[in-house]
């Protein structure tokens, strides 16, 4: 993903750290996830995007700005939509493993089998991934003999992570009475070590910890109705239970050496934290299409979505966090949507005109302020009202425009709202972001030429935006707010070619967008005009490959990768606020990697060994200011397939 055009995915350390994604400027909740349609944390994977094996995935399908009816989504500036592999026929299997610097695992496996007298279908995934991420950093430390701080090359020592997790699925295919009836039971868990506050790289920690286990299950169906109606619906249930640690009674060095004792626990804030939370979350989804004709469809959804979470201080010495984390509080969202898909002039027009209906019931009680132990309500009802259009003409077999619009909403996720139960806190005053999202592009697709295939893709991109969400970590613990307005215009640009033969492949895409606050009012009223701070707006990508075949057996190919990665500079803070000398800023970066990939297809197995080498030229790097992400890192990863 992070080298796709318009798409930036900034991570804040290695393995299992807090990551940034980026489409169009639009970041984190901005943007949809999905696995198979499924919301990404509703489908066993509620740590992130980053966190999802990627030998489970098949394939990405990415929705600028506008976001199909089908998802049930209130997104704001797009989807990413995670694609494993849904064939059902025969028997398959998978399985790899990954290891690399900082005592890094991945291992992931999947199998799957169908009884074709029956229809009756079954399959199993599982992943376990694990690291140390202890890798050497520049920092500035006192030194144990003059007490004196100055520059120094120390190891992180308390960043560990560690996630694993299983899925069952099994129904029944391709009956009479159902084409789809799966029943999907899953259940992932995590562990993480913090090493220092979130996105700033400064004062160690040595204790701080947090993690989740998030069992649940989801159940689908879907058929045809006859008369050209089908159904495709779709439940499910995950219960999370979340823990988060601050208490030590120790002030450590960059060394992981205890210098001092605490006046009081806790390392981010005293006084300490013990909290523990549970959510239930439950999602329901129906699609109805109709097609009255080969040129007509019509397609309906209902996506109702339920949380509710509870938290609780478990330590006796931080009375107010106790009564504060004591209410229930709740979030419903609906959202339903029509949309009328024309195909016609022999499938060189298509167009897709949606409206779509947003209702948000928020349910919860607050501490009145001085009080511990007295509560008041908090609640609200949101409804919002979006319509969009897209459309696509296909010029010849190899060039077609594009061009899209939508009036978006997107409502406060449960995170934002209530905080993460670790290191971001609640805001319940935030209300629903609204959005104008236009896209203009063409694609020349040229794959049968003499001189091999030839591909090349430009689009233009507004987003004019109205409550803009974001995270501010200048607090302590950080919370999301508003920004009043916000505009991004970008271009960006995509060309590859492949030789004939396959034998050599070059692509590369820009990315250029101007993201800046339009507003005098709100928080940051002073910086009309300004860049929005902490976000690249000049990303560039390239790669290169040799491939060869039949080198060693019948149907071998041997592969050489190399890509690279630049982000032009960009200021982590508002532009206008500070002296020039003092402002923090992140320096340009270029980063290279190199694999070599060695793939054996002797039916039905299917192996290949990969070794790669990240930041080949152990560049300094990082994504965050003053965060710094690991130097040259090698790995090699096996896999099998049947």
């Amino acid at each position: 993903l992070a080298r796709t055009a318009g798409i930036s995915v900034r991570r804040s350390a290695g393995l299992g750290s807090w990551a940034r994604f980026s489409l169009n400027g639009l970041t984190e909740d901005q943007i949809r996830f999905f696995l198979d349609g499924v919301p990404l944390d509703l489908a066993g994977y509620p740590f992130g995007v980053s966190n999802v094996p990627v030998n489970l995935i098949e394939r990405v399908e990415i929705y600028r700005g506008v976001v199909p009816v089908r998802f049930g989504a209130d997104a704001l500036g797009g989807a990413v939509n995670l694609v494993t592999d849904r064939d059902v026929r025969g028997t398959h299997g998978a399985v790899s493993y990954e290891i690399g610097s900082y005592d890094t695992h991945r291992l992931a496996l999947s199998a799957r089998h169908l009884h074709e007298p029956s229809g009756f279908f079954a399959r199993v995934s599982g992943f376990f991934d694990a690291a140390k991420n202890d890798y050497p950093v520049d920092v500035v430390a006192a030194d144990p003999r003059t007490g004196r701080e100055g520059p120094a090359r120390a190891y992180r020592f308390h960043d560990a992570y560690r996630a694993a997790g299983g899925s069952a699925e099994l129904g029944f295919v391709n009956r009479p009475w159902a084409r789809r009836l799966l029943l999907r039971a899953f259940v992932t868990d995590y562990d993480k070590e913090h090493q220092h506050k979130f996105g700033v790289m400064k004062e160690p920690y040595g204790e701080v910890t947090n993690g989740e286990t998030a069992p649940g299950a989801t159940l689908q169906y879907a058929q045809g109705l006859g008369r050209g109606v089908a159904l495709d619906a779709l439940v499910g249930y995950t219960h999370g239970r979340g823990t988060f640690l601050d208490a030590s009674e120790c002030v450590y060095d960059w060394f992981g050496r205890c210098v001092r004792k605490r006046p009081k626990p806790g390392e981010i804030e005293s006084p300490p934290r013990d909290q523990v939370f549970w959510e239930h979350s439950g999602l329901g989804r129906l699609n109805l299409r109709y097609r009255p004709h080969p040129e007509h469809a019509v397609q309906l959804s209902l996506s109702p979505t339920f949380v509710s979470r509870t938290e609780e201080e478990r330590r006796p010495d931080n009375p107010q966090a106790r009564a504060r984390l004591g209410a229930e509080r709740s979030l419903f969202t609906w959202v339903f949507g029509v949309e009328h898909q024309l195909n016609v002039l022999d499938d060189r027009l298509e167009n897709s005109f949606f409206v779509k209906d947003y209702v948000q019931m928020l349910r919860a009680k607050e501490r009145l302020p001085g009080l511990d132990v007295r509560f008041g309500r908090r609640d609200r009802d949101t409804h919002r009202f979006g319509v969009g259009d897209g459309l696509r003409y296909r010029f010849s077999e190899w060039l077609y425009a594009k061009a899209s619009y939508e009036w978006a909403t997107r409502l406060p996720r449960p995170d934002e709202v209530f905080g993460d139960g670790a290191m971001i806190v609640d805001n319940l005053d935030l209300s629903p972001e609204t959005s104008h999202n236009g896209n203009l592009g063409f694609t020349i697709d040229a794959r049968d030429t003499p001189s091999g295939a030839w591909r090349l893709d430009a689009n233009g991109f507004l987003r004019a935006i109205d409550r803009l969400i974001v995270l501010d970590n200048h607090t302590q613990p950080a919370t999301y707010v508003h920004v009043t307005g916000a505009r991004s215009l970008g271009i960006e640009a995509v060309a590859g070619w492949t030789s004939p033969g396959e034998y050599f492949a070059l692509d590369g895409n820009i990315t250029y967008e101007d993201f800046r606050k339009t507003s005098d009012e709100g928080n940051f009223a002073g910086s009309e005009g300004e860049r929005m701070p902490n976000r690249p707006w000049l990303v560039a990508n390239g790669s290169a490959r040799v491939q060869l075949q039949q080198l060693f057996a019948p149907r071998d190919t041997i592969s050489l990768t190399w890509d690279t990665r630049y982000v032009h500079e960009f200021y982590v803070g508002w532009a206008n606020v500070g002296l020039p000398e003092s402002k923090a800023k992140l320096p340009s970066q270029l980063l290279h990697s190199l694999a070599l990939t060695y793939v054996v297809r002797d039916a039905p197995r299917v192996v290949s060994f990969t070794i790669e080498a990240r930041n080949l030229t152990d560049a300094w790097a990082s994504d965050f200011h003053g965060v710094q992400r690991p130097g040259r890192t090698l790995s090699s990863k096996a896999t099998l397939e049947m």
